[in-house]
């Protein structure tokens, strides 16, 4: 079996105190550009290339610098070039018993969600060239073949697309869960 290669980081989230001021420092100090915002949930989707990458940076609310279980960053990913790479890394994740947060599709790519040993969670993913409003989960079986996989997700962004999605079962171990009502 051949290993899995990275293509090239994809996005860094960041949880922040004052998700506004950080928003406003990162669009008008930093110059990246909002390419999708949900503030119900407290989210600011960034990118300083909103032609070739949906979002390079992700603003979330909920830092707590004050607890002893601070979060202070929210994940850091991973591009891949295929689905098949993505496959590739979750079934070598599985076999180190990793711990994973959540697998799913975003509409425009598909992700695995995992800690490393010391709990800072990670993300392996590849784009799919679709285009889907965020915030958009749905689960997602990576044991089924690549073929199947994408049918589903292109009928997926098909009727959701517009809007975006959030499967609740996708979050049902997720700490955002808690901070989206």
């Amino acid at each position: 079996m051949s290993v899995p290669t990275i293509a090239r980081l994809g996005h860094v989230g960041i949880h922040c105190t004052d998700l506004e001021k950080q928003k406003e420092f990162y669009r008008d100090v930093l110059g990246l550009q909002i390419t999708d915002e949900n503030e119900r949930i407290g989210m600011v989707f960034m990118s300083a290339r909103p032609e070739e990458e949906h979002h390079e940076f992700l603003l979330v609310g909920g830092r707590n610098v004050d607890d002893r279980d601070a979060m202070l960053l929210q994940q850091v990913s991973f591009r891949c070039d295929s689905l098949e790479d993505v496959i590739g890394f979750y079934n070598r994740l599985k076999e180190r018993d990793t711990q994973f947060d959540m697998v799913v599709s975003h509409g425009n790519a598909v992700g695995v969600y995992f800690r490393d040993p010391e709990g800072n969670r990670l993300e392996v993913y590849c784009a799919t060239g679709l285009q889907a409003r965020q915030p958009y989960l749905e689960k997602v079986d990576l044991s089924r073949d690549v073929e199947s996989i994408m049918r589903d997700i292109q009928e997926s962004v098909r009727l959701h697309g517009n809007d975006g999605v959030v499967d609740p079962s996708a979050l049902e171990d997720q700490d955002i869960h808690a901070r989206s009502n």
